[in-house]
């Protein structure tokens, strides 16, 4: 064994260590006995304390938001920690949150604005990046725009954005769109991120949000897809929930997570489900089958027959007479009252608006009063269309039925159906492991209900919807500011470069990022002059991301990373954004516990290199932009104007934590009301009063805030699908009869492989923000032992039969590509699938990160999508594995 060399200098020890300021005024004050004595006089004056400063941040490695302190110390950051007053950090941090220093001192930052100086673009092209004054690049940036302007032509720039942090930077899009004139401004990464989940949850609760949650109360949490201790939402924050539900907390919440392969959650669960790929909606369909056939649901919201029988038979239908129409009961049969007209699914009000806590279905409406008898009937309450769901779909889909395509015992279905149904209050999550699929649509809708049928939504230890910061007006309003253009320019003829929102496209997705290069290259609809990218990098992050190789050939591109990426490689302009220490930026809580919460980034030090905040990027650019947008942005100033004056909100409204103006909200951090006003206890809907959930409120405003749907309830069957049955039917080939239900569907896989290709994140994976730190390189992939690269999970039966050895490069091929990667033998990945991490295979980004010895999985990745929720179906591709 090599002796190992211990022989570091004091000053390469100091800036390993980073305590340079702090310690090295100790060695020039000198230390008695020691041999470092001071020995002059200018040495004894240095004796005075280093000049440390504690800033307030937020992280910026997750969508998490967490509080953080940055400690600076004579100009240059050494610590960070978690603000412990901060409700979402608590004084704590993940792994991911004391490296904001190595993305700070990343040495291959961008130094400052650049512009490309050789035309033709490639991956074995040098750009011949020169720098360039600000002034310069703005310049160039509002001239392009200018220009398209002048000639009809707005819509052909596209600005396309990854994470959103507030009113101070993506807030700003929409108003930047409308008064300049283009259908593309902006274009989110929802679509690459997890659109089925938000617009799933749309069709039956009627919020397209993610959901807050009351992890602290719940006794039983049923995950999908979920990768609850690696990379949802706030990871921080969820593992201290983890701490407390399954350690201090009596009883201990029970846990049972359901993936494709073994991770830290599933490991840390009570029990640890390997699904077959796409087939999360078929285990959700039997749960509920086996929570209604044992009458183990939450009658307080669902409802019941009115005679108390259990009509809910396996392979039965319900009988007619209970699946009629609403009439109005308060909490019984005994008022006299007439029918009501059904709802009407076609009307975007819903139709007339009855007592929801009182809903009684008949076969035929009665004309006189409502007699006092058990009729079998099913009352429903806050749920709508639950018997046609079980007549329709859920009679059929038993845990046998399941086991089969799941490939988990039905036995071991019925058991979990029956503790979740058993136990209050109890959640069921999911993410993109459930929903990324060509069924991705009805998987979310089916796992979303087990929810209402245990009474989830607003009850203590279940879920809600994230209530929003109590901000000031901003210092303009941009509808004064509309000149002709704006309000009747042609650009509004034009659909979006993504199809979103377009009957020949998405009609009903938020965004549509992965079609945008695509579409751009076929001309279909039309090609883009100019596009600019904020946190994104779809050359890289899209899949099948070789085509997007070729579409930004002719379009002038703009990047605003601080960082080298696969996007800026192909750039003709760099506007590098600082990173989040060096940021003065707002950022509203993604969703959380509920109550509302906004963050303020403070920056903690000088901007190190020539860059500039996004933020003012898009406010400079804008006030260069001729007519009286220009103006609008001239009124705006910067980012600490616009601040200020959100910050006025909190005037009226104090922090529970004192903050009540800009300043208080820099000192803090935060402004926080820990208090959540809704609130569903015993299947009534109620706000609070100040000191307790009093107030009842009426089915009209529990319809405006907690379900905005068609009926104002959670929806079996769901007005938002039927309203839109007929596009749904031609454009996906779908039985226009029950498509508006939550459906058992058969996965659809493309690649023409027979192995199913997984690429989850992990632990440490950043947004991007992390691949070139060598210490997150070093600790990828702790569970199979990854050290300096990326390794490829596949089971030791699936390997020996193709021959690959333990450590063998593979080549992993699909229709679009092919990759080749390092194979880990790994019992706990399913034999049918491979795992490969989406975080490497970068060739245009950091050192380190090009030095990883592996290539990235989206190059074998088929780009196809949901049609609903344009959802990129990450994990439908099906490859070939062979020895390389």
């Amino acid at each position: 064994m090599d002796e190992i060399n211990t022989n570091v200098s004091r000053r390469r020890f100091l800036q390993a260590t980073g305590v340079t300021g702090a310690a090295t005024a100790a060695a020039v004050v000198g230390i008695p006995g020691t041999g470092m004595e001071a020995t002059s006089a200018e040495a004894q004056t240095a004796r005075a304390k280093p000049n440390t400063v504690i800033t307030k941040n937020i992280c910026h490695q997750c969508p998490a938001r967490c509080g953080i302190d940055v400690y600076t110390t004579d100009g240059r950051v050494h610590a960070i920690y978690g603000t412990a007053d901060h409700p979402i950090s608590n004084g704590k941090l993940c792994p991911k949150g004391p490296l904001g220093t190595y993305v700070l001192y990343d040495p291959d930052r961008w130094r400052g604005p650049m512009k490309r100086t050789n035309p033709s673009k490639g991956r074995d092209e040098d750009p011949g990046f020169v720098p360039i004054s600000w002034d310069e690049a703005l310049d160039t940036v509002a001239g392009r725009l200018n220009n398209l302007r002048d000639a009809g032509e707005s819509h052909r720039f596209a600005l396309l954005y990854g994470r959103g942090w507030g009113a101070s930077c993506a807030g700003l899009h929409g108003a930047f769109g409308q008064l300049y004139g283009s259908p593309n401004v902006a274009i989110g990464h929802s679509s690459m991120c997890s659109d089925g989940s938000i617009i799933s949850k749309k069709m039956v609760e009627g919020n397209a949000a993610y959901n807050s949650y009351d992890y602290n109360n719940t006794n039983y949490i049923l995950m999908f897809g979920v990768g609850f201790l690696e990379a949802f939402r706030p990871y921080n924050n969820n593992m201290q929930v983890w701490g407390h539900i399954r350690g201090r907390k009596t009883p201990k919440t029970r846990v049972t997570a359901v993936d494709v392969h073994m991770n830290t959650t599933l490991a840390a669960s009570d029990r640890a489900l390997l699904i077959k790929p796409g087939r999360d909606g078929a285990l959700a369909l039997a749960i509920a089958h086996v929570i209604l056939a044992e009458g183990l649901w939450e009658k307080s919201f669902v409802g019941d027959f009115d005679d108390g029988v259990n009509r809910f038979v396996p392979g039965q239908d319900v009988p007619v007479a209970a699946t009629a129409q609403p009439v109005p009961n308060s909490t019984s049969v005994d008022q006299e009252a007439n029918l009501p007209q059904e709802p009407s699914l076609d009307s975007p009000e819903g139709g007339t608006v009855v007592p929801l806590d009182a809903l009684v279905y008949d076969d035929e409406p009665a004309d006189g009063p409502v007699p006092n008898v058990a009729t079998g009937r099913f009352n429903e309450r806050w749920v709508h269309g639950l018997v046609e769901w079980w007549n329709i779909e859920l009679k059929d889909r038993s845990p046998e039925w399941a086991a089969e395509l799941t490939d988990i015992p039905a036995e071991t279905i019925r058991t979990v159906a029956r503790e979740f149904g058993t136990t209050r209050p109890a959640m069921a999550i999911y993410e993109r492991g459930a929903h990324a699929h060509s069924n991705g649509i009805y998987n979310g809708m089916a796992i979303h209900s087990l929810n209402a049928l245990v009474g989830a939504f607003y009850a203590k230890g279940g879920m809600m919807g994230q209530m929003g910061p109590s901000y000031g007006p901003m210092p303009a309003d941009a509808n004064d500011y509309m000149d002709d253009w704006a309000q009747n320019g042609n650009w509004k003829d034009f659909p979006r470069i993504d199809k979103k929102g377009h009957e020949d496209g998405y009609l009903m997705a938020n965004n549509m990022m992965q079609d945008v290069g695509p579409n751009h290259l076929a001309g279909d609809p039309y090609k883009l002059d100019t596009m600019m990218f904020y946190l994104t990098n779809p050359i890289w992050t899209a899949p099948n991301g070789q085509v997007w190789e070729e579409a930004l050939k002719d379009v002038f591109i703009i990047d605003t990373s601080p960082f080298p990426s696969e996007t800026g490689h192909y750039a003709d302009l760099i506007l590098p954004d600082h990173t989040y220490l060096e940021r003065l930026q707002d950022s509203p809580t993604y969703p959380f516990q509920g109550f509302p919460m906004t963050q303020l980034r403070v920056p903690a030090i000088e901007p190190i290199h020539d860059t500039k905040y996004y933020g003012d990027v898009l406010i400079e650019i804008g006030k260069r932009i001729k007519g009286p947008m220009g103006e609008y942005y001239r009124e705006l100033g910067d980012t600490e104007n616009v601040l200020r004056h959100l910050a006025e909100g909190f005037r009226d409204d104090p922090g529970d934590n004192g903050v009540n103006d800009f300043e208080s909200w820099k000192e803090k951090g935060v402004w926080y009301k820990r208090r959540y006003i809704y609130r569903q206890i015993g299947g009534t809907f109620y706000k609070w009063d100040g000191t307790d959930y009093s107030i009842e409120m009426t089915p009209e405003e529990v319809k405006q805030i907690v379900f905005p749907t068609p009926s104002g309830k959670f929806e079996f069957r769901s007005g938002l699908m039927e309203q839109n049955s007929d596009w749904i039917a031609e454009k996906t080939g779908r039985d226009p009869a029950n498509l508006m239900f939550p459906i058992w569907e058969e996965p659809v896989h493309h690649g023409g492989g027979d192995l199913h290709l997984v690429t989850p994140k992990v632990a440490l994976h950043a947004e991007g923000r992390g691949h070139n730190i060598p210490m997150v390189i070093a600790h990828l992939q702790p569970t199979i032992g990854g050290r300096g690269q990326a390794f490829c999970e596949i089971h030791p039966d699936t390997a020996r039969a193709r021959n690959i050895s333990d450590g063998d490069r593979i080549k992993i091929t699909s229709d679009v590509g092919s990759v080749e990667v390092t194979a880990r033998y790994f019992q706990g990945v399913r034999p049918d699938t491979i795992v490969l991490p989406m975080e490497y295979g970068h060739w245009a980004a950091g050192r380190w990160s090009k030095a990883v010895p592996t290539e990235h999985a989206g190059e074998a990745t088929v780009n196809v999508s949901d049609r609903i929720t344009g959802q990129a179906n990450y994990y439908s591709s099906k490859v070939n594995v062979t020895k390389a």
